[in-house]
């Protein structure tokens, strides 16, 4: 199954359009299959007084709220429309993450929801749940912060709206930024798959490529990961992000995991096949041996190549009377054939 990745822009082109362009030019070159943006207005979804994260304090200060933050942040609908147009012509999916009703449906009126993503901060935001999942597309449901309490009742929420469960694929996710290794739980993402019998795939804000590799080789089919042009840019989601070369690598690496995971059947394959009777021994002569000597352990031994009676028969061997003479090393042949 080929892993569906999204490079998560998200709110990396810090108001800039320009930056938006290259950012999506950029996703592309790298191999993502989609590029995601973040659609809200910031009067619908932080009150003027809520405080800022500790990772968004440190990358854009303490000066300003964390209203005003993401108030500049915010796209418009011609906005989105221009990037709808700049993912056509780069030949890439445009995505983007609602956060509250107006915004999501400006994304249902643009047609450009092949998934709906809940974020992590909403997995408990029952109502707004129950608003995404009438439209009945295919759902991601990120979980950083939450219990499988949490996933359950978002779940019977969303299957209650109209999404089956079938259309819902779970993001295991920490919600912090980087993440560290120690707090990552990839085995929570198939308790996930386990408790629900559900998709699974994993949002990663780790700094590197090996977690979503790995999360791939675990069963992942959706990776999402933060992109930026440059990390040092300023901006709260930078930090933790890969830049165009780290993500192609993280891009080729997941390919590259998905070739080698195979179809699960235990046998050789074409290239093992031409080195089996090299690699692989055979039973044969550990000296010269007369006709009518019995086969012991003391004048047999095994060598490759691998041509001629397997050493697995070596019990069936041992007290046979040779046919014919055999020089040492040389390769005891079946009865009938001496």
């Amino acid at each position: 199954m080929r892993t569906l990745i999204i490079a998560e822009a998200g709110v990396n082109h810090n108001g800039d359009m320009n930056l938006a362009h290259q950012l999506i030019a950029q996703a592309a070159a790298v191999g993502a299959d989609l590029v995601k943006f973040q659609t809200f207005q910031a009067r619908h979804i932080v009150s003027t007084t809520a405080p800022k994260a500790e990772y968004q304090k440190k990358a854009t200060g303490e000066a300003e709220s964390q209203f005003e933050m993401i108030r500049k942040l915010e796209l418009s609908k011609p906005q989105h429309v221009e990037l709808l147009r700049s993912c056509q012509q780069q030949g890439i999916g445009f995505f983007s993450t609602a956060f509250d009703t107006e915004s999501f449906d400006l994304l249902v009126e643009l047609d450009c929801l092949s998934w709906v993503k809940v974020p992590s901060g909403e997995i408990t935001n029952l109502p707004f749940l129950r608003y995404m999942a009438k439209l009945g597309r295919p759902m991601l449901l990120s979980t950083g912060m939450a219990t499988l309490g949490d996933i359950e009742a978002a779940i019977e929420v969303i299957e209650a709206a109209g999404t089956q469960r079938e259309r819902i694929t779970v993001l295991h996710c920490t919600t912090e930024y980087p993440a560290p290794m120690h707090e990552v739980n990839l085995r929570a993402m198939n308790a996930i798959a386990q408790a629900f019998g559900v998709r699974v795939g994993y949002s990663d804000h780790t700094q590197g490529i090996e977690v979503p590799i790995a999360a791939v080789a675990l069963g992942a089919t959706v990776i999402e990961k933060h992109f930026t042009l440059d990390r040092s840019l300023p901006g709260p989601d930078h930090a933790a992000s890969l830049e165009p070369h780290e993500f192609k690598a993280m891009v080729q690496g997941i390919r590259n995991i998905e070739h080698a995971l195979g179809n699960g059947i235990k046998q050789p394959t074409a290239s093992e096949i031409k080195n089996k009777a090299i690699a692989r021994k055979s039973i044969v002569a550990r000296r010269a041996i007369q006709v009518g000597e019995v086969f012991t352990e003391y004048n047999l031994t095994t060598k490759r190549p691998g041509t001629g009676v397997s050493p697995m028969r070596w019990d069936e061997v041992l007290g046979k009377v040779a046919t014919r003479t055999y020089e040492a090393d040389e390769i005891i042949k079946l009865w009938g054939n001496a």
